[in-house]
């Protein structure tokens, strides 16, 4: 491997390091360190590529963008709106072991982010969420169902509570309990065509 190969995958192997790390232990409690030892790179090495914390975070918030564009990219395979939906509740449910250790990764993120005082970087994580937003309204929109925008709004804040609670009661079952009644509500929804 050349290095710039080299580099660049010792990159790849922070910034996924520090998306793990941030969401595990938030950003507060998270030092280079933390996040040289989970790449498994030296510290002083973490300067080269990052030289400060928010660095790292914006790097950490870019993981989550694209791990939503690559679940995203393969709900956009199945057949329907309606079964694009309910695939993304299905991945909320696959993901209820994590939240009820660590909560949503972004939305943990964003929450924190929002009582720092220097006003840097929430809205970055709100753009994540955004996204989320635009995704699921626009399947809504391309099922036909009226004010999609207020139906995506519901299911992702459904998403955020339950993970939320999930977390807050360390109980991955709250997650499996209200996804049945997500899916429930999206079946109810079907539309004529």
């Amino acid at each position: 491997m050349d290095r710039r190969a080299k580099a660049t995958e010792k990159r790849r192997r922070l910034t996924a390091a520090a998306a793990r790390v941030l969401h595990q232990q938030g950003v507060e409690r998270t030092t280079l360190a933390d996040i040289a030892r989970e790449a498994e790179v030296p510290v002083g090495n973490v300067y080269y590529y990052f030289k400060t914390k928010d660095e790292l975070v914006r790097a950490a918030l870019a993981e989550h963008s694209a791990d939503l564009d690559e679940l995203t990219e393969t709900l956009d395979r199945l057949p329907t709106p309606h079964d694009r939906l309910r695939g993304l509740v299905s991945a909320w449910v696959d993901q209820r072991e994590t939240a009820a250790r660590h909560g949503c990764p972004t939305g943990t993120l964003a929450v924190e982010l929002g009582k720092r005082t220097d006003g840097t970087l929430d809205g970055e994580a709100g753009a994540v969420i955004r996204r989320l937003l635009d995704w699921t309204a626009a399947q809504f929109r391309t099922w036909g169902v009226p004010h999609p925008d207020d139906h995506a709004l519901t299911l992702v804040s459904a998403h955020q509570g339950m993970t939320l609670l999930t977390n807050a009661l360390r109980d991955p079952d709250i997650t499996t309990r209200e996804a049945e009644r997500l899916l429930a509500w999206l079946d109810s929804l079907r539309v004529s065509p």
